[in-house]
């Protein structure tokens, strides 16, 4: 029986779309609020920047671990089962972190519902580029994408809303996005499992196998590629947008640095960047071509970003508006991970590679705190730790194999294909 396909607006897309949003509201939100949730506890900057940075890893260690677990159930359970056990563990995740009074249980608690965080994209990219057919999938999960990723935008307004200028307010952001969470719960009901997932149920295949990954040594190959590709996303993110007011200071920005403000801009840019790249892909009939071109926009802005020497604030922001719509790649290579597996273990990589990334934050972090030890320069440690990621990225773009036009109908390890 042929498999019914849907479209790029139909019911999958848009309720994955809505998913992805309340991840990346709830993923950004602690580096949105870092600076007023952290002076509650009575922090002085030092601190703020030194415990933020560890939460902020503590969170990407529980999305490398989530995204292992997530992902090895979505092959051996289904794509919905892990959205629906993700989304309650973030929701209920988030509403303990509206109660945290110390720094040990805010990270703590940030691991926990960053386990939960793993579980949403790439269950909901897998779902998507199996039920769309293959001239759509590419504009498919850069839609989910681009429209999840300006969850990061609400939460700003959000934060602008009700965190007061005495630093409280911001346990609210946390119980509203516990709340969206439940909402999508139900919103998700209506949604169909992948007949692809379906097909191959009950066969008697390895599924879910994270081993299978290290096992053979091209898939091995492929994996770490995969990773690699993204690395640039979360150094931009991850150091460069977080801690923007850090650097501000460092560079004489005239003006007050509102990390959260940096984070709104870059998201923004971002979720346009990630709709846009899904067409250019489709226009050159090439995932790598499209990958190339965003590089090069990511290389610019960290140019950018690096020469605000007495700049204003507002030229800041607009640094890190051009640095997020560089690193809106983030829909194609998560789609590209998908679509070089096969459906027993699709999930499994489609869950683990993004994940992956966001856990590699903790080593880029390493590598930018020695760089400083070693320069005593935050700067220089900043720019240098930026050039090393972005070649490791553009040498395994080089590397990665071209995916456009491949059938995703098939079982890793099997030559025969799958019946449809």
């Amino acid at each position: 029986m042929q498999e019914k396909k849907y479209g790029v607006l139909s019911l999958p897309v848009l309720v994955a779309a809505l998913g992805y949003f309340v991840d990346i509201y709830d993923l950004l939100l602690f580096s949105i609020i870092r600076i007023p949730s952290l002076k509650s506890f009575g922090l002085n900057d030092d601190q703020i920047a030194k415990d933020g940075l560890f939460i902020i890893n503590i969170q990407m260690l529980g999305l490398l671990v989530g995204g292992i677990l997530w992902g090895v159930l979505g092959d051996k359970k289904g794509r919905l089962r892990v959205l629906y056990a993700s989304i309650i563990l973030y929701s209920i995740g988030n509403i303990a972190n509206g109660f945290v009074q110390t720094v040990d249980q805010y990270a703590w608690i940030r691991f926990i519902t960053g386990i939960g965080l793993a579980g949403e994209l790439g269950a909901g990219i897998t779902l998507v580029t199996e039920l769309l057919p293959k001239e759509k999938r590419g504009i498919g999960t850069s839609m989910v994408a681009g429209i999840g990723l300006t969850g990061a935008v609400f939460a700003f307004f959000l934060k602008e809303v009700f965190v007061q200028p005495d630093n409280t307010g911001w346990r609210i952001c946390y119980f509203i996005g516990g709340g969206l969470g439940f909402i999508l719960l139900v919103l998700r009901v209506g949604v169909l499992e992948s007949s692809m997932f379906k097909n191959i149920q009950h066969a008697k295949v390895s599924k879910g196998n994270f081993f299978m990954l290290f096992t053979n040594a091209r898939r091995l190959r492929k994996y770490l590629l995969a990773i690699f590709i993204g690395l640039p996303n979360w150094y931009v993110i991850g150091i460069l947008i977080t801690f923007s007011k850090e650097f501000g200071s460092k560079m004489n920005v005239q003006g007050t640095v509102d990390p959260g403000k940096s984070v709104m801009y870059s998201y923004a840019a971002i979720s346009v960047g990630d709709i846009l790249i899904g067409f250019v892909s489709n226009w050159l009939k090439s995932r790598k071509k499209a990958l190339y071109i965003f590089y090069v926009l990511t290389a610019i802005g960290v140019i950018w970003f690096f020469n605000l020497q007495g700049a204003s604030v507002s030229e800041l922001y607009l640094a890190c508006a051009l640095l997020g719509f560089g690193t809106g790649m983030w829909a194609i290579f998560v789609t590209m991970a998908a679509e070089q597996f096969g459906t027993n273990i699709r999930a499994t990589v489609a869950t683990t590679v993004p994940n992956m990334v966001r856990g590699s934050l903790a080593l880029v972090s390493i590598l930018f705190t020695w760089l400083q030890s070693q320069t005593g320069d935050y700067l220089k440690a900043g720019w240098i730790t930026g050039v090393v990621v972005l070649a490791i990225a553009v040498l395994s773009a080089v590397y990665s194999e071209e995916t456009f036009h491949k059938d995703l109908n098939y079982l890793e390890g099997i030559t025969e294909p799958v019946a449809a």
